[in-house]
């Protein structure tokens, strides 16, 4: 019987404990998906039951792989109340009314199971009492201890499970909806940006030596504004995209097409694979990118003075201690800066899963080769050009955003009275050839470093990405024009303020992006379809 494209066995009359009935359906299938042939897939095994709870949507904590291997071991582990709900889910195939029945008759065997197990130590005890050798209490106990020590194992597998860094980053991007972290974080902006309306540092000038009037305002920030309103929120929107399409569509399909399930390694396990790398990251975001480089580039100058950094919103209080006291300008950078550490974690977090993505799809077409029944799977081909256009997508905005952010370090050590009219006066320098001369001050930009390490972070997975997975001869067209545009957008970014007329060759860039951030493909389609038509032509 098929139920919503699975396997489905109704659930057994009572009599079976839950290690007997687990054990039968599990071997049979039940609930697995079936395959292209229209028979199941398969028997269960513990790593791919551990990936079907775990991409239930309703739970939010998974199953951990050794607790679903204990069901499939000989031994007196039971299931708790909590997995037979979800075991339920799958063996029902997600039908409510199926689902409920399992349920029942998965409650009524762990209840079978414990009486038995009771009853058995009842009896165990009543035999050795007429026999006072201590031998079978010493072997009852080490029989115990190795359940006692796998016990143990598991609930430590559980704990760490729980505080695993990358499980809990992945699951910000594929759990709920794709929207949650871009509202989260242009929230976050959206609320500083409403404390320097009520600080007054909002739309602030100040003149500096040479006599020229600089905008300085938080909201004049292209790098705070743009950054964590426009494009980090999009780029999370596709990352939370891309992983849970791989993660709960894509994968499985293909894991499963493939024959690859009981010996091909879990999503879990390509998470927990990179946990040093969200680790480093997290270090890296909030102790550089944070708290080192908010003690150096705002709280020193503000407390001593000094530092010869050009002068912002962030250090306002220096010059025009009127306008906010040295205090509050200490509160709001520190809340600022602890914002954008956070934020700029989620984004070399997105990258990573980018990267595992990539590879994850790398594995499977490498264990797929190894079939002798097909010699090339489209739906292969298909997954490669879908994930890389989500990764040229989130590679444009992550230029873009290194790009804004030197945009805006520049813009400070110009001559230019705010950002717009500097990229207005370059722009007619170019266009009327007039030698556009200017008074250029000498600061210390740290800016341009971390811009570039997030640019060169971004071309790093896509080049990953157009290496690893190729995508098939008829999909290198699309692919070399991604490749064009990324490349126009690195130029801009790395030639920006070096000559009249950059902000051109910046224009052309970003209407590039602008388009292939609609259409990443560049109007041809989907892999399968450019094949069809050129079987065609």
């Amino acid at each position: 019987m098929i139920k919503n494209g699975k396997y489905f066995l109704p659930s057994p009359p009572e009599g079976s404990d839950f290690k007997e009935l687990f054990r039968r359906f599990a071997a049979a299938g039940a609930g697995r998906p079936m395959g292209a042939d229209g028979f199941p897939a398969g028997p269960w095994t513990p790593e791919l039951l551990a990936e079907a709870i775990s991409q239930i949507d309703s739970n939010r904590i998974g199953v951990d792989l050794r607790t679903v291997q204990l069901w499939f071991q000989e031994n007196d582990k039971g299931i708790s109340a909590a997995n037979i709900r979800w075991l339920a889910r799958v063996f029902g195939c997600d039908d409510p009314i199926a689902t409920g029945e399992w349920q029942v008759a998965l409650s009524a065997a762990q209840s079978r199971l414990t009486a038995r197990r009771r009853e058995s130590k009842r009896t165990g005890i009543d035999d050795a009492l007429p026999v006072p050798n201590p031998a079978p209490f010493s072997t009852s106990a080490a029989a115990t201890e190795p359940r006692a020590e796998l016990a143990r194992d598991t609930d430590a597998a559980e704990a760490t499970r729980r505080l695993s860094l990358a499980r809990r980053s992945e699951a910000l991007f594929s759990h709920g909806s794709p929207l949650n972290l871009p509202a989260s974080v242009f929230a976050g902006i959206s609320a500083l940006g409403f404390l320097s309306f009520m600080l007054g540092i909002h739309n602030v000038k100040y003149a500096r030596a040479d006599g020229i009037v600089k905008q300085v305002g938080f909201l004049w920030a292209a790098n705070w504004t743009f950054v964590f309103m426009v494009f980090l929120p999009l780029f999370l929107a596709f990352v939370s995209e891309l992983v849970t399409s791989w993660k709960y569509e894509e994968r499985p399909k293909l894991v499963g097409s493939g024959n690859l399930g009981e010996s091909f390694h879990t999503w879990e396990a390509v998470i927990d694979a990179s946990s040093y790398s969200f680790w480093a990251v997290f270090l890296i975001c909030v102790l550089f990118a944070g708290l080192f480089q908010w003690i150096g580039v705002c709280l020193i100058p503000l407390i001593k003075g000094g530092g010869n950094y050009a002068i912002d919103w962030g250090k306002l209080a220096i010059i025009r201690p009127e306008a906010i006291s040295v205090p509050t300008e200490i509160a709001f950078t520190g809340l600022a800066y602890l914002y954008m550490c956070l934020c700029f974690y989620l984004f070399f977090a997105g990258l990573i899963l980018l990267y595992s993505v990539i590879d994850d799809l790398r594995k499977i077409r490498e264990a797929s080769k190894f079939r002798s029944d097909i010699q090339r799977d489209p739906d292969l081909d298909e997954a490669g050009f879908r994930v890389m256009r989500w990764v040229f997508r989130c590679t444009i905005l992550g230029v873009l955003i290194a790009t804004v952010m030197k945009l805006q370090s520049s813009y400070l050590a110009s001559d230019g009275t705010n950002i717009v009219t500097w990229l207005v006066g370059d722009l007619s320098s170019a266009v009327y050839e007039r030698a556009h001369a200017g008074n250029r001050f000498s600061y210390r930009l740290p800016t341009h470093f971390s811009s570039l390490l997030i640019a060169i972070s971004a071309c790093v997975v896509f080049l990953h990405g157009a290496i690893r997975l190729g995508v098939g001869r008829q999909s290198q067209v699309p692919l070399w024009k991604m490749s064009a545009v990324v490349t126009l957008l690195v130029a801009s970014y790395l030639l920006l303020d070096t000559f009249s007329g950059f902000s051109i060759l910046l224009g052309v860039g970003v209407l590039l992006a602008t388009y292939g951030l609609v259409d990443p493909g560049f109007g041809q389609g989907s892999a399968s379809k450019l094949g069809n038509d050129q079987s065609v032509s």
